[in-house]
């Protein structure tokens, strides 16, 4: 659908006043909308559900150009677009492939700017950089995820003392940690070992010898360029970060070049995806119940029948080291 005297006014503007709301049910596609909505040089206004735009009754009232929507367009959907007035409104576009099937999913944002291009009159659009599968700018081989909850700032912190940070690995840990209390955590893990560790609060690239932290108030997503990419939501559920999403979005981008380690915490948090990680060649590791302050969360890994290896936080840095030594060893023949 397209409004034409929206079109004429968005033609003298700068891509970066072209706002953009996004409402899918589907988390991944949301990923995909805002990812290719960011590539455009579009301003993102918001990215949720369904369910979450009606609880955020100021979008009712904002100036929204363009509305990208992946739910059932009924007419209250049709009222609450109408009130923006906007330029364009494209409901029920493909299901994105995911990011690791690099080629299709080059392909499929290609597709959306094409049509955007085509309803806004824009074919700049065309034009502009996609994803690209061949980035350079990384300099790890791996992506370690860490999760960890009650008594996961002294396990961590021993792992991370036993682990060397010239390794070609980046890290990034999601522990579930009190708002006000989470900037003391990169004080606790850096102390007497070399790791970079800081709260992730901008959109940033995974880097070598760096432990980024989840923030607790605010969603991220990766890519498989390597960029961790701050929402401006929080996070679905009750636990805040949520290691079961952050789980299954790095599986479902970084495959077999992920490594996903389970600490000492309370609940089953993680548990949800393992299916899916098995499915995705990616490895999952478990904390020694016995040696964990909170034994439930490693516990509900180990119990679920996926995982591949369970140790102290020592024995755990060890066979990480050993992982990537024999892995590089094995790409030599």
């Amino acid at each position: 659908m397209k409004d034409n005297a929206g079109i004429l006014a968005l033609t003298g503007n700068t891509k970066a006043n072209i706002k953009v709301l996004v409402v899918a049910e589907d988390h991944h596609q949301r990923m995909a909308f805002s990812d290719t909505v960011r590539s455009c040089g579009f301003a993102l206004i918001d990215c949720v559900s369904r369910a979450q735009l009606q609880k955020k009754t100021a979008l009712f009232e904002a100036e929204i150009d363009i509305w990208l929507i992946d739910s059932d367009y009924d007419d209250d959907m049709a009222t609450v677009t109408a009130a923006s007035k906007p330029a364009a409104v494209l409901v029920g576009f493909s299901q994105a492939p995911y990011l690791n099937e690099a080629q299709l999913y080059a392909k499929w944002q290609r597709q959306l700017k094409r049509k955007l291009a085509q309803m806004l009159a824009l074919p700049v659009l065309v034009h502009t950089p996609v994803y690209k599968s061949d980035d350079t700018d990384n300099d790890w081989d791996y992506v370690v995820f860490l999760g960890a909850s009650m008594g996961g700032p002294s396990a961590v912190k021993e792992f991370l003392d036993n682990l060397s940070p010239t390794l070609p690995i980046c890290i990034l840990l999601a522990h579930h940690f009190n708002q006000t209390m989470i900037g003391t955590l990169p004080r606790i893990l850096n102390r007497h070992n070399e790791w970079r560790c800081q709260v992730i609060t901008s959109s940033q690239r995974l880097r070598a010898g760096q432990c980024l932290i989840a923030p607790i108030d605010k969603q991220i997503v990766c890519d498989s360029t390597g960029r961790v990419i701050l929402l401006e939501q929080p996070w679905d559920g009750e636990y805040k970060p949520a290691i079961g999403q952050i789980l299954k979005n790095t599986s479902d981008v970084y495959g077999s070049e992920l490594i996903n380690i389970i600490f000492s915490g309370m609940g089953d948090d993680g548990s949800q995806y393992l299916d899916l990680i098995q499915d995705n060649d990616s490895q999952l590791w478990a904390q020694e119940p016995s040696l964990s302050a909170c034994p439930s969360q490693p516990q509900a890994i180990i119990d679920s029948g996926y995982c591949d290896f369970v140790g102290s936080p020592v024995q755990l840095a060890q066979k990480l080291t050993d992982y990537i030594g024999e892995k590089a060893t094995a790409s030599l023949h």
